[in-house]
């Protein structure tokens, strides 16, 4: 009989030690990342910046956020929503629960419904379409980014405080191009001569810049990323009308790949923005130098909000020792409390899941070495937050 207790005592505690190392080793499987992005088209370079902004933060940690290993998962969307949703549900029959990346809104409001009715979160990195801000905030989705009409009502308070009185406005006709649209002529106070709406992926502008002569404005505001936006920024410059009319833009119509592909084409843009890489503070010293180093070139505004958002996620991961699947209020509450140190400096979330923080007025100007350079010259809006926060029933 004691024999048989002590065989049955061993038995149980072989047993609780297999199930024991099992779980540590469950415990220590990477978490799968989905990042889905445009990586080719003419705004590739775009969702490089993107990707290699978020490699960035898990290389500092030898493959890990949060102390805990992760599996980033890298997909081109090619700006196609069909594609982006395909790449997302493959992801998610293959376990993925947790997404980020996407660069453009179109793209990202075919994906993110899929994430969230899967039970998976959708953290964003740049795009902040007002359909997710207002009545359809949701628990598991986080704009980690901005929301989309806060890069452009700030560019209208930018334009009231430098006196323009007339405007016109020519953006993409997609999701982030109307919430562009709506945000400028919420705060522009001056007169809107006319709006124009121009494709995603359209090159040559010469119809648009010619009716925007006839309008004759002070000031053009235009949000078009990438691409679109370096052929607009030559043609507008080759037409004349740069040294009649401001361009004012959000930095995405203009950041650091942008600029050093038109030249002095892009000299004398007004910009809003949520970053520079001047700003001072140690976390965005140590990103910029970082980044610098690593990829031999200077980051953008959606590289640093990239770095952020897998500094963001790495704060939830730690919060929850990786498991967002069984602890997912916990992890999303520590998502919400957004503690880590952001390059943007103060960095909060409100009630809809989008950030409160800083805008900034830039100028493009000589660099001094024959280039140009972007001018801090003024803080647009402190503790800046989107207009839909209000309808959020979360």
């Amino acid at each position: 009989m004691k024999h048989a207790l002590v065989a049955a005592r061993l038995r149980y505690g072989v047993l609780a030690l297999t199930l024991s190392l099992a779980g540590y080793a469950q415990a220590q499987q990477p978490v799968k990342i989905g990042f889905i992005t445009t990586l080719s088209t003419p705004a590739g370079y775009i969702g490089e910046d993107e990707r290699d902004g978020f490699l960035l933060a898990v290389k500092e940690e030898g493959g890990k956020l949060g102390g805990i290993p992760v599996s980033v998962q890298v997909e081109d969307d090619a700006l196609k929503p069909a594609s982006g949703k395909q790449i997302a549900d493959k992801m998610l029959q293959d376990g993925v629960k947790l997404f980020t990346g996407i660069n453009f809104s179109n793209v990202l409001l075919a994906v993110a419904p899929s994430v969230i009715s899967a039970g998976g979160t959708y953290v964003s990195n740049n795009p902040g379409p007002s359909n997710f801000a207002g009545k359809g905030c949701h628990p598991n989705f986080f704009g980690a980014g901005f929301q989309n009409d806060s890069m452009s009502d700030t560019v209208g308070m930018a334009a009231n405080d430098m006196g323009i009185k007339k405007a016109v406005i020519m953006v993409p006709s997609y999701q982030a191009g109307r919430d562009a649209a709506a945000g400028f002529k919420r705060t522009f106070k001056g007169e809107i001569l006319g709006e124009i709406y121009t494709k995603l992926d359209q090159s040559d502008f010469s119809v648009e810049l010619a009716r925007i002569r006839t309008l004759n404005p002070d000031a053009l505001f235009q949000f078009h990323p990438g691409g679109t936006g370096i052929n607009l920024v030559k043609q507008f410059a080759n037409s004349g009308l740069s040294e009649k009319i401001k361009m004012i833009t959000p930095i995405y119509s203009m950041d650091e790949r942008m600029l050093a592909a038109v030249g002095q084409a892009g000299k004398g843009f007004y910009m809003s923005s949520l970053w520079s890489n001047d700003l001072d503070n140690e976390p965005n010293k140590q990103f910029v130098d970082s980044f610098t180093k690593t990829y031999q070139r200077i980051p953008t505004a959606q590289a640093a909000q990239s770095y952020d958002t897998a500094k963001l996620i790495a704060s939830a991961l730690k919060a929850v020792d990786g498991d967002i699947v069984g602890k997912a209020d916990d992890f999303r509450d520590a998502l919400r409390k957004a503690d880590f140190d952001s390059v943007r400096g103060d960095f909060k979330f409100g009630p809809n899941h989008f950030p409160i923080q800083n805008w900034y007025l830039l100028q493009t100007v000589d660099d001094g070495k024959g280039g140009l350079t972007y001018k801090n010259v003024d803080v647009i809006a402190k503790g800046h937050t989107d207009i839909y926060a209000s309808e959020c029933a979360m």
